[in-house]
């Protein structure tokens, strides 16, 4: 058998890996990229040692293609890297394990099964959560390949990947080992490999309407239009003392720039109000805050305005209404804070919703992790966090023109989670987002990227608000329709219809990742029993 150094092999899994994610145009590696780590792993190599070199691959990828968080937070970025790479390990071990005991028909199929079923629960709200490298997001700057998505979701990228590479991997092997061709194999993986994103187009079709941007002037056809503002303020300038009410009046005056007679909502970035002082705005009192006063103006001028806005908030208990809230230092109230969303109007805060999938280590701090509490805070991090909510309630305008799915920051790459929005009504996405925390680096271009698979998803329009870039409109099948780059003091007009199609994925969820976690449950019972047999008629 031709042995190949595990360092190599680890090595190359890792760059095949980095080379063909987003924003890469090299996208296709992705199908071979698992091939160097399927033949370590066939090389007889003991299970400890296994490990270290899956780790190591694990470890390259997540490191290239993730090092902007760094930007952010060192420790924060630090931890992602590391235990993100420990957690893709999992599936691999236990392949490994089945494959040596039950066979390589068994043990292929387990790793389709363990890796959908691991990708599952990592995009579920249990603590360290962090999804950015779902392997269907691979396909997020070619949404014409995987129209498909809105049947599958990314779990349907996930076990095409997956699947390809482990029929050119057994093709490879029986070549090069066995001299044997296997055709039927590699015109399987060959078929898999094209057909889907040769029939994907068939499932591309023209929206119910188009939404062309909105002319400058007041549209003669009455069509309600939207104005997203981009305001390009440096988020580490933003928090700083006195700043706030400069920052207000640049909003409100990008917004006055753009909005026409027939503009029905104006949307802001994420945390575009904010309350350095207080720590927050409280939520119950928004119309008597003095330094909102101009926000307030801004409405009852234009009524017919809807504000779509990120906030950051809180609410006063006499309680402790959550295990998040925390004693009023200033008073024997208890505190609820949050990263929010608010409808607002000149009557005042319509509607509001709180981020429910915070970013673990920035926004919030596992229980099973407190006891790392007082070195994490030292390092810039936050152990009390936000409260998120269980619900997934669309914010709608006064006139129920739009019933909104609003995704604050990294919300938007849960796709199950944002679907549930659509099937609770929701007819247009809005991402609100921060992204300059990053710089100008890979994270901001990989994060719009991702918005494009959650149009597919739902066949809704997405609109994304952007704090520093890149804000835009991206249609139902996943084309930017309008953007403005990274940097840039920016406003877009655009019509924007609301649709009210319900795909299978928003109908049904995850189907395939459910199915893969039934398979999992019935691998280990149908070897457990194996085992129990065995050990009963032996005596």
């Amino acid at each position: 058998m031709k042995k190949f150094h595990p360092l190599l092999l680890s090595v190359l899994t890792g760059l095949l890996l980095y080379a063909a994610w987003p924003e890469s145009p090299l996208t296709g590696l992705i199908f071979i990229a698992f091939l160097p780590l399927l033949w370590l792993e066939r090389q007889g190599i003991r299970r400890a040692r296994f490990f270290g070199w899956t780790y190591l691959s694990m470890l390259i990828w997540n490191a290239a293609t993730t090092w902007w968080i760094w930007n952010s937070t060192a420790p924060g970025a630090i931890g992602a890297i590391l235990a993100n790479s420990l957690l893709m390990c999992v599936p691999w071990i236990l392949f490994h394990w089945v494959r040596q005991r039950m066979g390589n028909n068994f043990g292929y199929i387990s790793l389709i099964v363990f890796w959908l079923s691991f990708e599952y629960f990592h995009l579920q709200n249990w603590g360290l959560s962090w999804p950015w490298l779902t392997l269907g997001n691979v396909f997020a700057t070619h949404p014409q390949w995987v129209q498909w998505y809105e049947f599958t979701g990314t779990s349907g990228g996930g076990l095409w990947i997956i699947t390809i590479n482990i029929l050119l991997f057994r093709w490879l092997w029986q070549l090069t080992q066995h001299r044997s061709f296997q055709r039927p194999v590699l015109i399987t993986a060959l078929a898999l490999l094209i057909l889907p994103p040769l029939l994907s187009p068939l499932l591309t079709s023209p929206p119910a309407n188009t939404a062309p941007p909105a002319s400058p002037t007041p549209d003669k056809t009455h069509l309600p239009n939207i104005v997203i503002i981009q305001p390009n303020i440096d988020p580490y300038e933003k928090v700083a003392t006195g700043t706030f009410d400069t920052q207000l009046h640049k909003l409100i005056r990008l917004s006055d720039s753009a909005i026409d007679s027939n503009t029905v909502l104006v949307v802001w970035p994420e945390t575009a109000l904010y309350n350095e002082e207080n720590g927050g705005i409280e939520e119950n009192y928004m119309k008597e805050l003095h330094f909102l006063r101009p926000l307030w103006d801004f409405l009852d001028h234009h009524p017919q305005l809807n504000l779509l806005t990120g906030m950051e908030s809180f609410r006063l208990f006499n309680d402790q209404h959550s295990p998040t809230a925390f004693r009023n230092p200033n008073g024997d109230k208890y505190v609820e804070s949050y990263n929010a969303a608010a409808i607002l109007d000149s009557s005042g805060l319509l509607q509001v919703y709180h981020k429910s999938r915070l970013v673990p280590g920035v926004e919030t701090l596992p229980p099973f992790l407190h006891f790392i509490d007082s070195w994490f805070e030292k390092f810039g991090g936050t152990t009390a966090g936000y409260t998120g909510q269980p619900d997934r309630t669309p914010l709608t305008t006064a006139d129920h023109h739009y019933s909104i799915a609003t995704a604050v920051c990294y919300e938007s790459i849960y796709g199950e989670f944002l679907s549930r929005y659509v099937r609770n009504g929701a007819n247009l996405i809005a991402i609100i987002t921060n992204d300059g925390w990053w710089g100008n680096t890979p994270g901001h271009r990989q994060h719009e990227d991702y918005a494009r698979l959650r149009a597919v998803e739902t066949r809704r329009w997405v609109l994304r608000s952007a704090n520093t870039g890149i804000s835009c409109v991206i249609d139902p099948n996943g084309r930017v329709t309008v953007s403005r780059p990274w940097d840039q003091t920016a406003a877009i007009k655009a019509n924007i219809p609301p649709e009210d199609k319900t795909t299978f994925y928003v109908q049904y969820g995850d189907c395939i990742s459910r199915i893969a976690i039934l398979l999992t449950i019935l691998l280990f019972a149908w070897h457990f029993f194996t085992i129990l047999k065995t050990r009963t008629s032996r005596g």
